[in-house]
């Protein structure tokens, strides 16, 4: 693969985008200044492979901007995706260095990176950052159970629904605070792998999405700009409750 150079803003934790949803939403100045001494970005173009699956890891990092996927692979080669992380999710784990999956690229990605000693020692310093990261490892347990009931009991269209939901208010919570009225995102993967994450067939995927736009519930623009002019009325596809759905 050609590499391209990538160019993405170094910032002080104060003034970072996922500030206030990411491992350091809680943390005071002080603990802000131990971070501080301990983190460094790395940029990954889309498609670049992060890490691989049994792969050692010597950092844990936040994503600060753009998409990456989580696959595993069977003994018989075929590939799954099980997760997506998004702006504010936590990549590794502070007491494993090795990592289950292969992580990837899907947009042009930037990490806010920890070395992973010392991070893993914060911990046990730092209660706001254990406290946190304990939240949203929870929380991804619940997406984790949430997304089973989507896989095993949603129509095709709930599924698509629920997922361009998912992103919707992902992408909101990064701009500004609170959901309504219109609202505009660009998909973060190709229908290919949309379907792939959803369990359905790529000609599925392109019909719920043609009959979505057709009932106007989605604009589309161009093939991976998406509107939604009334997110509630996108929620009311979802078969979820107004304020339910997955990883919200």
């Amino acid at each position: 693969m050609s590499q391209r150079h990538i160019t993405f803003p170094q910032r002080e934790c104060a003034d970072c985008p996922i500030r206030h949803r990411a491992v350091c939403a809680r943390c005071e100045t002080d603990e802000l200044e131990q971070l501080e001494a301990i983190k460094y970005y790395r940029n990954f173009e889309a498609g670049q492979t992060i890490v691989w699956a049994g792969d050692k890891m010597d950092f844990v990092a936040s994503v600060v901007q753009g998409v990456a996927t989580l696959s595993q692979t069977m003994e018989d080669g075929r590939r799954q995706m099980v997760g997506l992380l998004l702006p504010s999710d936590f990549l590794g784990r502070p007491n494993r260095d090795r990592v289950a999956y292969d992580v990837t690229a899907t947009t042009d990605l930037q990490l806010c990176c920890f070395r992973r000693v010392p991070f893993q020692d914060m911990l046990s310093s730092t209660p706001h950052v254990s406290q946190r990261l304990l939240e949203m490892t929870l929380d991804e347990l619940d997406a984790a159970r949430e997304w089973m009931l989507l896989l095993g009991r949603k129509t095709a269209r709930e599924k698509i629904a629920s997922f361009l939901s998912i992103i919707a208010r992902r992408n909101a919570a990064q701009q500004a605070p609170g959901l309504g009225g219109a609202v505009a995102f660009d998909l973060p993967l190709r229908r290919e792998a949309m379907a792939d994450y959803l369990g359905l067939t790529l000609e599925t995927v392109s019909r719920q999405m043609s009959s979505l736009k057709n009932d106007g519930v989605i604009q589309l623009d161009g093939k991976r700009h998406i509107i939604v002019p009334d997110f509630s009325a996108l929620m009311d596809e979802t078969g979820d409750d107004a304020d339910g759905g997955v990883l919200s």
